[in-house]
């Protein structure tokens, strides 16, 4: 079952992943100009932290 990261923006962990496979956000201020996601109240901000740098991760592995 899909856990909400966002609350203020209703974003879930599974479309936040999804997102952050599908465009190269390297930071937390590029992912919030980009998308509605960690720009209201920030509890969320480490939790999607975390997530952006294991997209990273992913996306270094998938390359090399």
């Amino acid at each position: 079952m899909p856990e909400v990261v966002c609350l203020c923006n209703a974003v879930v962990d599974e479309d936040l992943r999804e997102y952050l496979d599908t465009h190269p956000i390297n930071s937390i201020e590029e992912l919030r100009e980009q998308a509605s996601i960690c720009n209201k109240c920030m509890q969320c901000q480490e939790l999607v932290e975390g997530e952006i740098y294991l997209a990273r991760i992913r996306r270094q592995s998938a390359s090399g």
